[in-house]
């Protein structure tokens, strides 16, 4: 293991964590780096005007909006900013795409959804049984609350024209093959759609190394503004109807799936994010830091997930002595298996009961279904209110999560 993560240089580039309250609600919403609201006010501050024309503060401008999507493209690992559509939140870029790609589906075609999946990639693929098109549910295995290829085999068939599947799961944690799953798909003919996420705010995302289709996340957490950007593989946007004005199409992507234009200072102010793993990169490697962009950021969430696998484990080793609390999803927190969002039911209790009193103690976590209805009603946890989910990311400290565990002490 490489030297641990520094928590003071980390945090000093969090505002918010100054303040009074632990936040464990990460997987609704992260805090905010200082690099991005920076980032956000100089646009709007400097050049806050339209994109195109001919003067020096619109090129520049433009210039800023286009760096920004170089460096989202450099983010995922896509092969060129093109295949980066931006907008405002993953649901409504699901949706975007949802109605572009069904235009190209017939009736008798077939979709596979999961039962695990965010509402936000099921709902938007269910609509289009309007169309005719016949929709599939590939269901995790009771047991092991895990997917099984086999089960996904065993639903593909010569009109299976898409997959949409979770990268990592917001109830669960889990980790799921992604490119083993997006081989079999691809060996069927059809397209994969991940939603990430749940996995993006604690692994760099690879879209090459993955080879998906799509690939879909908000910036409002992983440590950006209430944003979102779908990568999509150039082959596929061309091709796809757009939904923007009918003299933007064909090969004007990611614009044709931009109605409106991208919001200018939300796309420039994550240049913020690409700043801060740059960072932390330098400020942990020293002379070892690559001296690239994305060698940098996989150098980051490298330290990032190794810390990460300490924070889960400090309290997934505590909930495990609990004999009347059962965790949902994997009882270790081996980072090649899942991320640090934990959630548990005690046994005879309410779930929505618990949260309220930890409140008190300044310290922010959750209960409910957190939009995995299906996955919720499924397990038979929608009688006691969900779940009670505490999510960690790489700025929440060993310190704070025993706060958390002398809290439960008194609650559990």
């Amino acid at each position: 293991m490489t030297a641990p993560l520094q928590l003071d240089f980390v945090r000093s580039h969090f505002p918010s964590l100054a303040g009074d309250w632990i936040f464990f609600d990460n997987a609704g919403g992260s805090q905010t780096l200082q690099g991005v609201v920076d980032r956000l006010s100089e646009y709007l501050l400097t050049s806050n005007v339209q994109l195109g024309a001919s003067y020096a503060v619109s090129q520049q401008a433009t210039e800023r909006v286009a760096k920004a999507a170089q460096g989202i493209a450099t983010l995922v690992n896509a092969t060129h900013p093109s295949e980066v559509v931006m907008g405002s939140s993953t649901s409504l870029l699901l949706r975007i795409l949802s109605l572009s790609l069904g235009h190209t589906f017939e009736p008798g075609d077939e979709v596979v959804v999961t039962n695990c999946d965010h509402e936000a990639n099921i709902g938007c693929w269910l609509d289009l049984q309007k169309r005719g098109v016949k929709i599939n549910v590939w269901k995790i295995r009771p047991d092991t609350l895990q997917f099984d290829l086999a089960d996904l085999e065993a639903l593909m068939t010569p009109r299976t024209r898409l997959v949409a599947v979770t990268h990592a799961s917001n109830i669960l944690g889990t980790l799921n093959p992604v490119r083993a799953i997006a081989d079999l798909v691809h060996a069927h003919g059809a397209l994969i759609c991940v939603d990430g996420v749940a996995y993006a705010p604690h692994r760099l995302v690879d879209v090459q190394a993955l080879d998906v289709d799509f690939y879909v996340f908000s910036f409002y957490k992983v440590y950006g503004p209430h944003y979102a950007v779908m990568y999509g593989k150039r082959e596929h946007l061309v091709k796809m109807p757009g939904i923007n004005h009918f003299f933007i199409d064909g090969e004007q992507t990611p614009y044709k799936f931009q109605p409106g234009n991208v919001n200018f200072e939300l796309s420039y102010s994550m240049l913020g994010l690409c700043d801060y793993l740059s960072a932390v990169a330098q400020h942990h490697e020293g002379d070892k830091a690559a001296s690239d962009l994305r060698t940098q950021m996989v150098q980051a969430f490298e330290r990032i997930a190794q810390y990460e696998e300490v924070l889960g484990d400090r309290l997934l080793s505590y909930l495990a002595q609990k004999p009347h609390v059962r965790i949902i999803g994997h009882p270790t927190a081996n980072r090649e298996l899942r991320v640090p969002t934990i959630s548990f039911v005690v046994d005879g209790v309410d779930s929505s009961t618990i949260p309220s009193q930890v409140d008190p103690h300044h310290i922010g976590i959750r209960y409910g279904d957190f939009y995995a209805r299906r996955l919720m009603d499924d397990l038979g946890f929608t009688a006691q209110n969900g779940v009670v989910r505490v999510s960690m990311v790489h700025y929440n400290t060993l310190e704070e999560v025993d706060r958390l565990i002398e809290v439960f002490e008194t609650v559990l």
